[in-house]
């Protein structure tokens, strides 16, 4: 904590320690990996939108090409309800036959 005058400033790590819990713990351990979860997912979805912008089509017509409703492309670009099959099948559909995410890990995600 710093004080600057009357006001009190925490850091982001303060916050979330107090909140959630120190590293290391169960409770920090799962929100950690949530979070790393959903920016993953988030990065997937965005390699999705920026294929399917760049081929000039719709969420729609992307949706049509694997049998979903264009609001599951929508969720899907945005990182929500999106699992690893769904991803493959959305580049497939794209005409995506490789492709290699570097999500920040050890490690690649690759379709191939």
């Amino acid at each position: 904590m710093k004080r600057i005058g009357d006001m009190k400033f925490y850091t982001l790590d303060e916050v979330t320690d107090e909140l959630i819990g120190k590293p290391g713990t169960p409770e920090r351990d799962e929100f950690d990996n949530s979070v790393a979860e959903a920016v993953d997912a988030y990065r997937i979805g965005e390699a999705i939108k920026e294929e399917r912008e760049r081929q000039h089509l719709t969420q729609e017509e992307l949706g049509k090409r694997i049998g979903v409703r264009k609001a599951r492309i929508s969720r899907m670009e945005r990182g929500r309800c999106i699992s690893l099959s769904s991803a493959c099948r959305a580049l497939r559909a794209l005409g995506v036959e490789s492709v290699t995410l570097d999500l920040k890990k050890p490690g690649k995600v690759s379709l191939r």
